[in-house]
């Protein structure tokens, strides 16, 4: 062999070995903020060694519990309440961030069903409160109350119950509640506006839509104790009047007030016969 292509084979090997090198990942020995601290300190983990006559290093294994706390907040954030619920229950480690109030800022709820599951934290923590669902979800609740029968009106109890419930457990657990929503909220009641109220000094945004129980009780809730309020929806709430929205107005200049369709619909009366059998209509 020539001494040429002696010195043409050292150097394409010289590069082969060169570029070999320069593919391997480059590995901080330092921990990186996403990961738990543990394991080998002094040099790359083991993974990260290349070895004897393999061509590309092994791939990284990591369990999700070696995250660091806000990692796994962040990941938990993604995911809808059932499936934090399903996450929490494979160990007591993720159990604890399913019950951090920094994971719970918001909530929303589609049904009267869900406002009975675990899947969900109430804390101090809570911002925004969303409750919306239609109205043919709960169309027995929606019916006046001199139209109800027995049965409808021992159904429309369960669930104004369940309401009042769960927004009882609001006034006591989310004294920081700065957003409240209510659409489709037939069983909510003035009671309930005005304690949420007193309760949570700081909300400054209440949406309330389609909830026929809310009348002019709630509006001057509103003027008493809802101070830092800033925004007031009461759309298609039917026994809202004029005169309410307008003594509201008067005393409260500031407040950014809409009310679609309220003050135009026909509220909630008994026929006259009714009346005179000793049965009062409701209050404007």
């Amino acid at each position: 062999m020539s001494g040429s292509s002696l010195s043409l084979r050292q150097t394409c090997t010289h590069t082969h070995q060169t570029l070999h090198a320069s593919c391997w990942p480059k590995i901080n020995p330092i921990p990186q903020p996403y990961m738990s601290s543990g394991g080998r300190q002094g040099g790359p983990p083991d993974w990260a060694r290349p070895q004897a006559g393999s061509q590309a290093p092994d791939l990284p294994t990591m369990h999700i519990t070696q995250l660091n706390r806000e990692c796994l907040l962040h990941l938990f954030s993604f995911l809808d309440k059932d499936s934090r619920k399903n996450l929490a229950r494979t160990c007591s480690q993720l159990g604890d961030v399913f019950l951090d109030p920094l994971l719970w800022p918001l909530l929303r709820f589609n049904s009267l069903v869900e406002l009975k599951k675990d899947n969900f934290l109430l804390s101090p923590a809570l911002r925004s409160l969303s409750i919306c669902w239609h109205s043919s979800r709960v169309k027995v609740c929606n019916v006046e109350d001199w139209m109800k029968t027995a049965l409808q009106r021992g159904l429309c109890s369960s669930h104004e119950r369940l309401a009042s419930d769960f927004l009882g457990r609001v006034c006591r657990r989310c004294p920081n509640l700065l957003s409240l929503t209510l659409s489709g909220c037939g069983h909510v009641t003035d009671d309930a506006i005005a304690a949420l109220l007193r309760s949570c000094p700081r909300l400054q945004t209440l949406r309330l839509e389609n909830c026929v129980r809310v009348t002019n009780r709630t509006l001057a809730a509103v003027a008493a104790h809802g101070r830092s309020l800033q925004t007031l929806h009461v759309d298609f709430c039917r026994n809202v009047s004029r005169a309410g929205l307008r003594r509201l107005r008067e005393q409260r200049p500031g407040l950014l007030l809409r009310a679609e369709r309220s003050a135009d619909m026909m509220p909630d009366m008994p026929p006259r016969g009714e009346l005179a059998q000793g049965r009062r209509a409701p209050k404007l």
